[in-house]
């Protein structure tokens, strides 16, 4: 059972078409959507989650799912595998990414790897279910028995 999502998050900015696009413009909002994104995600999920960034942090992103981690003059790849040693048990970690070195040294330490496109997709989902679900909620009872009796 996953009790901890390890996240490599340019690398899946990188397979959101909208957070790729917007990361050229503007790096600090694709990070902030990001991050919003995965809130949504796993706010009903009793789970870990360490996202790990490139870079130097310029303003604080708040997330009530995440620890964001910034890799400072080091590589986000480096500070996942840094990680990966100091856990007491790889074997509950997901490891997010689709950087080969990453993926090999995750599985090499009997973490469970999740491609950031297959993850992607699973994001996509979530939020069209929520859009799906708002809109029923926002539909009142009497809205439903008109549309059934007429």
């Amino acid at each position: 059972m996953i009790q901890k999502y390890i996240i490599d998050g340019n690398n899946l900015i990188g397979k959101i078409k909208d957070l790729w696009n917007l990361q050229n413009s503007d790096k600090q909002m694709s990070r902030v959507k990001l991050v919003k994104m995965l809130d949504e995600y796993f706010s009903q999920k009793k789970v870990k989650v360490s996202l790990h960034f490139d870079g130097f942090e310029t303003d604080k992103i708040p997330s009530i799912s995440s620890k964001i981690n910034y890799s400072n003059n080091k590589t986000a790849d480096s500070k996942i595998k840094k990680e990966i040693d100091h856990s007491k048990n790889p074997k509950v970690i997901a490891v997010v990414s689709s950087d080969h070195s990453v993926m090999q040294y995750a599985k090499v330490n009997s973490c469970t790897v999740l491609k950031s496109e297959e993850f992607a997709r699973n994001l996509k989902k979530r939020k069209k279910g929520n859009s799906e679900e708002e809109i029923a909620k926002s539909i009142s009872n009497d809205e439903i028995i008109k549309l059934f009796l007429e």
